[in-house]
């Protein structure tokens, strides 16, 4: 007589280690990719619309291009952060709303693995939209700058970043697609404001001048106009470019921290 069959416990798929895995990040990078590749205005809203407004910014001052040469290079920084900001953020909350998020979440994939999946997946992205519209603005509109474009382009790329990482972490607290769009005059447009677009920052008051002190898009602009007036690169653009990248990574495990593992 042969003895009953020991009951095994179910499997459960093992937890994610806290580590990121390079396997796993490309692999979600791949996945968004892919489903980026069949929303065809996705894509043109992320790439060609910052080219667009840059070459209509510099047909609005046709008759004076020093005001372009003066304002584009800090709106080259401006446009793929508000773009990325927007795109990358409605696009995670559609993913959470649909539950894509929360079966990921079930498999042996960690919060960092999927943020940094996420941010692999944009920031291929905002290196061609950064590309394209550094490319526009100096070899086809004019734009002149006293520094090197490869500069500008480094700029560029990491404000797109950033707007990228920013997309990510509101994305968090938003339960719809049109909540996601209101975080933009909250997040976006204060910065918009004190970034030294307008006028100086110093000529602030000095309150406000405290504040736009720690917003990171203040430094893109400040970066940015240092390429414009510096022929070599100075320590105040070294300063700009490792804030910038310091503030989009900070936001990064910020949005890595906050994602929940469920969808409310």
């Amino acid at each position: 007589m042969t003895a009953p069959a020991t009951p095994t416990a179910p499997t459960t798929p093992s937890a994610p280690t806290g580590a990121l895995s390079l396997s796993r990040t490309t692999a979600t990078a791949a996945r968004v990719l892919r489903q980026l590749r069949h929303d065809p205005r996705t894509i043109a809203l992320m790439i060609l619309i910052p080219c667009v407004m840059l070459f209509l910014l510099r047909y609005v001052f046709d008759g004076n291009p020093r005001t372009f040469d003066n304002i584009g290079a800090s709106l080259l920084g401006i446009f793929p952060l508000i773009t990325m900001f927007l795109v990358t953020s409605i696009a995670t909350l559609r993913e959470r709303t649909s539950g894509t998020l929360e079966r990921l979440l079930a498999l042996p994939l960690g919060k960092g693995d999927l943020i940094a999946g996420y941010a692999l997946a944009f920031g291929t992205l905002a290196i061609i939209q950064s590309a394209l519209a550094t490319g526009l603005a100096v070899w086809f509109l004019d734009l002149d700058v006293t520094g090197s474009p490869w500069l500008l382009l480094l700029v560029a790329l990491l404000d797109a970043l950033l707007g990228t990482a920013l997309g990510l972490f509101v994305s968090a607290f938003a339960s719809s697609e049109f909540q996601a769009v209101q975080f933009m005059p909250a997040v976006i447009f204060p910065q918009l404001l004190l970034c030294g677009l307008f006028t100086p920052r110093d000529a602030m008051h000095p309150a406000l001048e405290a504040v736009s002190n720690v917003l990171p898009m203040s430094y893109a602009v400040d970066g940015m106009n240092e390429v414009l007036k510096h022929t070599d690169m100075t320590a105040t653009f070294v300063r700009d470019i490792l804030i910038v990248g310091g503030c989009a990574l900070l936001v990064l495990a910020l949005g890595a921290a906050t994602l929940r593992r469920r969808t409310a």
